[in-house]
């Protein structure tokens, strides 16, 4: 399967990225896959773990602007009991935004373990999407940043440059952001032809746990 989607603007802001919300420049494959679960209408990351998805870009990059917008600045305090006014806590900063972006989207649900596919319900949701459940608009990254639409992907839609997997690759993004800690699984990629290595499978990093030592046991010294 393969999707066409354009979204007019949107940003995806750097890991780093503090005050100056500088944003990547190609959509990282775990914000598209947040994505394609709100399509459908998942709330649960780990429905699909296993798919495999693919991301192009449609013609040239997308340009960059900059803009001032007031953002919130505030980490958990007991004092403040979760209230944060936003006097006090809200001050201006710069921010990138991507504008007119249009990308290629390929799916391969092979992997998967779920009953219903993601490639299945993707397709349902475009075919019929009276049969589907779903909550708020579709967004590209950010909430604000509304897609303008999806559809399978035509040859008229242009030629696609593809995100390929390489260790040397200048472009790093995030394929996996746990929720409860803010750590992500970042993978390197370049810019070339549809390939095998095109393919990123979204999965949640396996924790290592370090294997317990066997006790050492004390020799008894004879007197």
């Amino acid at each position: 399967m393969q999707l066409y989607l354009e979204c007019p603007c949107t940003s995806f802001p750097r890991s780093f990225a503090r005050d100056f919300k500088e944003t990547y420049l190609y959509p990282p494959p775990s914000t598209v896959y947040g994505m394609l679960l709100s399509l459908v209408g998942e709330v649960d990351l780990n429905a699909h773990i296993g798919v495999r998805i693919a991301i192009g870009i449609i013609g040239a990059d997308s340009p960059i602007s900059r803009i001032v917008r007031k953002q919130r600045h505030h980490k958990f305090s007991k004092a403040h009991a979760g209230t944060y006014p936003t006097s006090q806590f809200s001050k201006p900063n710069h921010q990138e935004l991507l504008t007119d972006l249009k990308i290629a989207i390929a799916i391969d649900s092979s992997a998967e373990i779920a009953t219903v596919k993601l490639a299945d319900r993707i397709s349902i949701s475009l075919a019929t999407p009276s049969q589907i459940s779903r909550f708020g608009g579709l967004s590209l990254g950010e909430s604000w940043a509304l897609v303008n639409g999806v559809r399978t992907y035509r040859e008229s839609d242009g030629d696609v440059r593809w995100l390929v997997k390489d260790n040397r690759g200048l472009i790093g993004l995030p394929v996996w952001i746990d929720r409860s800690t803010t750590h992500g699984t970042f993978t390197r990629f370049s810019l070339g032809e549809f390939t095998e290595d095109c393919w990123v499978p979204i999965s949640p990093p396996v924790s290592l746990t370090p294997a317990k030592l066997p006790k050492a046991t004390r020799k008894k010294k004879s007197g």
